[in-house]
């Protein structure tokens, strides 16, 4: 299926602006976008189906899941996947204006720490970052609050 067919990758025209924050409409859009791809995880040792949208800075939408495997650390984060996924449509110079995290689980869980670092690389600091919070919650934090120390190398 080409991006162009699959609703996970439409660009939204009120979300082309690279302020933030974005208004509850794209924010509701971005978590539900999450949900539903959650439910293409392959999480067959965990049972954690998690998925994630990343809204980049010119619109579009891309989403990814996570997909375990049986040596565990070969298992690639939902995030991950759909930055992977990103790169992959778009080139390496994609923006991340905003990305939400979600899980079948009605689990709090904020992103990873490789994750957040991944996140990191294509954000800005302002970039906000939807993740199951306490009670069924959606809580929001910037990349620089979930990462504030992140890893940064120097291109000279």
């Amino acid at each position: 299926m080409s991006p162009n067919q699959d609703p996970n990758h439409r660009k939204d025209p009120a979300s082309l602006s690279d302020q933030n924050p974005l208004s509850p409409a794209q924010a509701a859009d971005l978590q539900q976008r999450a949900v539903a791809v959650a439910h293409h995880a392959y999480a067959p040792y965990s049972n954690f189906r998690v998925g994630a949208a990343v809204l980049l800075s010119d619109g579009t939408i891309v989403t990814g899941c996570n997909v375990e495997n049986a040596s565990y650390r070969l298992t690639v984060c939902a995030e991950q996947a759909a930055i992977a996924t990103a790169i992959s449509l778009h080139g390496p110079q994609i923006r991340i204006r905003a990305i939400a995290v979600a899980n079948l689980n009605d689990t709090a869980s904020q992103p990873c720490g490789a994750c957040r670092q991944t996140i990191h690389e294509f954000s800005t600091p302002d970039t906000i970052v939807f993740f199951p919070g306490e009670k069924g919650a959606i809580a929001q934090a910037t990349i620089a609050a979930l990462l504030p120390a992140a890893f940064l190398l120097s291109n000279s």
